[in-house]
């Protein structure tokens, strides 16, 4: 708990066996009361070391559903638990969990409803191990998000965030894309539904464990971003009403 609030880690999991353990045992359990992990159809051991680590609860898709419908799941698992703050670390180690009270206290403290951890605030990400063309594009997609958007943040792409409860529940996740876009039309709805996000500035860690999609898929993923924020400018215009910024159910 912090400030009377239930905390809660949220790990959405694909082949992370090799980097789960080292990343688990860096979460401060004396602030998080809940760790769970939604493995999405392994194809290595994950969710047997996940059980071996004594992670609270461990979910398991029997089939993939892809990195936006394990989050879908992760965060509604999360919010029926009764969490308060939830906040979602990748099992593969390429964020440091040593943020998590830093991240959870700008939450608790009602300084922000959100808070992302960005590579590109300082070094981190260069110094880390991104690759010069991931950085570039990185840069590139936020410039043009932040004119279409209306906001001025150094980064969209991080996968390290922390929500509070009430901004989870008042945007249409189930409408959202199953696949990497799910990241970007999350933070498109908060600004339509008028939240504000802070940022903290994150070290990140590129090795051959650490997740990452090919060429191909960060193309798709690059144009849905500008697809993305086409239709929320549109919308903000009123030219469109996309189901993307429709109220939960």
């Amino acid at each position: 708990m912090l400030n009377n609030k239930k905390v809660v880690v949220v790990m959405p999991a694909y082949n992370a066996e090799k980097t789960l353990e080292k990343t688990y045992n860096e979460i401060p359990r004396n602030l998080v009361d809940l760790v769970i992990l939604t493995d999405d159809c392994s194809q290595d051991f994950t969710v047997k070391r996940a059980r071996t680590l004594g992670i609270d609860e461990v979910l398991v898709h029997e089939k993939n559903r892809g990195y936006g419908g394990n989050q879908k799941t992760c965060y509604a698992r999360a919010l029926e638990l009764g969490a308060d703050i939830v906040i979602m670390l990748h099992p593969d180690y390429q964020y440091t969990p040593k943020l998590l009270l830093a991240m959870a206290s700008i939450i608790a403290n009602d300084v922000y409803p959100v808070v992302l951890a960005s590579r590109i605030l300082g070094k981190g990400a260069r110094k880390g191990g991104m690759p010069l063309i991931k950085y570039v594009a990185n840069r590139c997609l936020t410039l043009i998000e932040n004119i279409l958007l209306g906001q001025k943040l150094s980064e969209y792409h991080t996968g390290y965030r922390a929500f509070s409860a009430e901004a989870l529940r008042n945007i249409n996740l189930n409408v959202n894309s199953d696949d990497f876009i799910f990241d970007n039309e999350m933070l498109a709805q908060l600004f339509f539904r008028g939240y504000e996000i802070g940022e903290i500035t994150c070290p990140t860690k590129y090795f051959n464990e650490a997740s990452s999609i090919n060429l191909k898929r960060s193309c798709i993923y690059g144009l849905g971003v500008l697809r993305v924020s086409l239709i929320y400018r549109l919308n903000k215009w009123g030219w469109l009403h996309s189901k993307l910024f429709s109220s939960p159910a």
